[in-house]
């Protein structure tokens, strides 16, 4: 279903959307420097994951360890291939309680990511996640 164990997690982020392109850079960047692939789903053969465009473009899909991450998960996937010491920010993204939180930081993000540096009107979610 996914790239093989052990493979970078693969990113798709919704290059239609200035936000989303801009942090699918600034992860790879020096702050984070994570060793993750990441690809427009707009390029990306969405259906050997089982994926869908309209899925892919509300929240941000990583697929790694044969699993599909979604919105906060994903975040917290990418940390954890980040270097130090986002990874034990991933890790604490993913404990109960703090994921409950995380998610719904994410979804206030994911609603207003036009508003946000890199974001445009295409960004703009019709009825948000």
């Amino acid at each position: 279903m996914s790239k093989s164990a052990g493979a970078q997690p693969l990113v798709l982020f919704d290059a239609d959307c200035g936000f989303c392109t801009a942090s699918a850079g600034w992860m790879r960047g020096r702050w984070f420097l994570a060793n993750v692939d990441a690809v427009a789903l707009q390029k990306a053969d969405l259906t050997i994951h089982n994926l869908s465009v309209d899925k892919c473009a509300e929240r941000l899909h990583v697929i790694a360890d044969k699993d599909v991450y979604i919105g906060s998960d994903a975040i917290a996937r990418i940390l954890r291939a980040s270097r130090a010491p986002w990874p034990l920010v991933g890790r604490v993204m993913a404990a109960p309680g703090v994921r409950w939180l995380a998610q719904g930081a994410y979804t206030l993000v994911a609603r207003n990511r036009h508003r946000l540096p890199g974001g445009t009107s295409s960004c703009e979610l019709p009825d948000g996640p």
